[in-house]
């Protein structure tokens, strides 16, 4: 699969087959992963990679925190409201997305539902949860994208769907305590991998994107 190919396949999956990825293949894309660049090389990106017994009870423990309505931790600040454009793309992106799962915008119960399945990694067999150490911050942060999207793009290449996660983000010191992650790392958000299972409905959502010249200035 060309670069090209990876980039225009790749999106957001919410339903995954309980087929486990190769170990031979994790190794090989977090490898390629490290090739990410980053600021002065400093590679800030810490990811704990997740699964079997230790994900289903860190699972077990994030859906019962989301379930009570715990409230969120974050690290990192997770109340920012979008205007705008910004605003309209957020708000086309749920409709696609409850429009996919049949949730009406009135079913409370439904979108609660709906969204806890995120603290249970959408059924994911294994996950990645990224964390960055203080006193790294958004310089940080930024690079921590781009390995992420490199990690994303090297699993599309290989048949492997994932969906980024701010949601895995909202409750850190469970998962710092079910990971036995020191505090002074900090977690940015999770990405949940494996085989996409076409049968959950929410797969169907597709959303669209900003054209070029919405998006970007050439400056000459």
């Amino acid at each position: 699969m060309s670069v090209d190919e990876a980039i225009r396949l790749r999106r957001s999956v919410r339903g995954f087959l309980a087929r486990e990825v190769p170990e031979a293949t994790l190794r090989e894309v977090f490898a390629l992963a490290q090739c990410a660049p980053s600021n002065c090389n400093v590679q800030p990106w810490t990811p704990h990679v997740v699964s079997g017994e230790k994900l289903k009870r860190l699972r077990e423990a994030l859906v019962a925190a989301g379930m009570r309505d715990e409230p969120i931790k974050p690290d990192w600040p997770a109340d920012g409201k979008f205007t705008g454009v910004y605003r309209e793309r957020q708000v086309g992106a749920a409709q696609a997305l409850y429009g996919a799962m049949g949730v009406a915008r009135n079913d409370t119960v439904g979108r609660k539902m709906a969204y806890i399945r995120n603290h249970a990694f959408f059924d994911a067999p294994p996950a990645v949860l990224i964390f960055m150490r203080e006193p790294f911050d958004t310089r940080e942060a930024a690079d921590i994208g781009m390995y992420a999207q490199t990690l994303m793009l090297a699993f599309t290449a290989r048949g492997i769907a994932s969906c980024a996660q701010g949601a895995l983000g909202l409750f850190p010191d469970i998962a710092r305590e079910h990971l036995e992650v020191p505090n002074h790392y900090k977690l940015l958000f999770g990405i949940s991998f494996g085989y996409e299972d076409r049968d959950v409905e929410a797969n169907a959502a597709r959303v669209d994107r900003a054209t070029i010249d919405d998006a970007v200035r050439f400056h000459r």
